[in-house]
């Protein structure tokens, strides 16, 4: 499509004189001290001046003019963002990093996630620091939709650490709606496939301020252990300490920090997206079993919706499994009770002629039975054969097969008229024993 003619569908706002602010927004992502600002005035080029308190907080303004700036260097129709989009937040020691492989196993999701501590700590962001500036709201909204362009996340990713203030968590609901736009300009096109309905999920990992303070510290003691040991033997990495991991005032405010900040930027997400809040302060195993509660599949929100409503009315198979077990107990009562005659033929059957190969089959885990008898001429015998085979743990099923016997030969006409041999076969598949062997 010629560039030309698209528009950059950047968000437009009246512009308005800049919001006074508290420093929310380089507080978000503390790194390291800034510098103080030089005496002189700053050359041209350096950016904004290092003062967070005349940072712009108008988000469509900041996300408009990233937006711009992107689409302006990478072309509109290369707008192409993940599938699904995990927006991970979590107090201070709800252990984001432990857990975040438990949700990448869940959602089916390949690509490392994109931690924001991580992202923002590099050469440009450290230049940026140098120069007695601070990492805002612009500077860390424009670092994350760059990365997120990556192709590695098409798929899907999870962001560790955004949005951290009001200001991100709007260009969240900013971001979703020009993925929706380019959807609906793209979606009738070649290119259209790429354009696929946005998936975000707020999700929330939250501990108690006792238990967030207790982690804080134990993790202080661990990497100053471990640091030390590191200094003694000169073997391993040392690894950082910081000073909320020593100081139990300071590590007080940062829980505050994230009760205050954090956590309101992502519940102001929940009327929006699927929000989900997991209670960290259980045991590992068992916060595992929230996370894969929570992130089970749901068609319903995930497929769009015309692919949807094409094949909503076919059950999933947790709908079908659900009761099976009960449905085999009564089927199989049903046999005693109106064919028991028939039944017992059929056990009878299974014990003599089936059992025997799969006992000599018990190493393969898998066996075939074959067979001609009149009995399988009711279908009703047939169902009791699989019922029965299921009821006693193994996956059996059937096939039937006509093979055309010749019967009579016309001399005179060279007709030849056939009948149908009917052969019932039944693969049987169950789970063969280990072997040990000795090394």
């Amino acid at each position: 499509m010629d560039r030309t003619h698209v528009p950059w569908m950047c968000v437009e706002t009246p512009f308005s004189p800049p919001q006074v602010n508290s420093a929310a927004g380089a507080a978000a992502y503390p790194m390291s001290e800034p510098k103080p600002p030089s005496k002189s005035p700053a050359p041209a080029g350096t950016g904004r001046i290092a003062s967070p308190e005349l940072e712009i907080k108008d988000a469509p303004l900041i996300f408009g003019q990233v937006w711009k700036r992107l689409v302006e260097e990478f072309g509109i129709e290369n707008m192409v963002f993940p599938k699904e989009i995990m927006w991970l937040g979590g107090a201070p020691g709800a252990g984001k990093g432990t857990n975040t492989p438990f949700i990448l196993r869940e959602r089916g999701l390949t690509a490392p996630p994109i931690v924001m501590s991580d992202l923002l700590d590099t050469p440009q962001m450290r230049a940026l620091k140098d120069r007695g500036q601070f990492v805002g709201d612009h500077e860390v909204i424009e670092a994350l939709l760059r990365k997120l362009l990556d192709p590695i996340y098409q798929t899907g990713v999870v962001v560790d650490g955004f949005p951290r203030t009001k200001v991100q968590a709007e260009a969240v609901k900013l971001l979703h709606d020009q993925i929706m736009q380019l959807r609906a300009v793209y979606w009738g096109t070649a290119t259209g496939k790429r354009f696929r309905r946005p998936i975000f999920r707020i999700t929330v990992l939250f501990v108690g301020e006792q238990t967030s303070l207790d982690r804080q510290l134990r993790r202080g003691r661990e990497i100053a252990e471990h640091n030390e040991s590191v200094r003694r033997t000169g073997i391993g990495q040392l690894l950082e300490l910081r000073p909320t991991d020593v100081d139990e005032s300071l590590a007080r405010n940062r829980y505050r920090t994230f009760k205050d900040l954090t956590y309101e930027a992502l519940t102001s997400l929940r009327r929006h997206f699927h929000y989900h809040f997991i209670n960290a302060d259980a045991p590992l195993a068992d916060v595992e079993k929230s996370i894969n509660a929570e992130f089970q599949y749901q068609s319903s929100l995930e497929l769009g919706q015309a692919t949807h409503d094409i094949i909503h009315r076919i059950p999933v198979v947790s709908d079908v499994t659900l009761y099976a077990r009960q449905e085999l107990v009564r089927r199989l009562d049903a046999y005693e009770h109106a064919a028991a005659p028939l039944f017992k033929k059929v056990a009878a059957f299974i014990e003599a002629q089936v059992v025997p190969v799969i006992v000599r089959h018990a190493l393969a885990g898998r066996c075939l039975v074959k067979t001609e008898d009149v009995l399988f001429k009711e279908m009703t015998a047939i169902e009791m054969v699989l019922d029965t085979l299921a009821e006693r743990g193994y996956h059996a099923v059937y096939e039937e097969q006509r093979l055309p016997v010749p019967r009579t030969f016309d001399a005179d006409t060279g007709a030849i008229t056939c009948q149908d041999r009917i052969v019932h076969s039944f693969e049987i598949r169950f789970h063969p024993p280990e072997i040990r062997r000795g090394h």
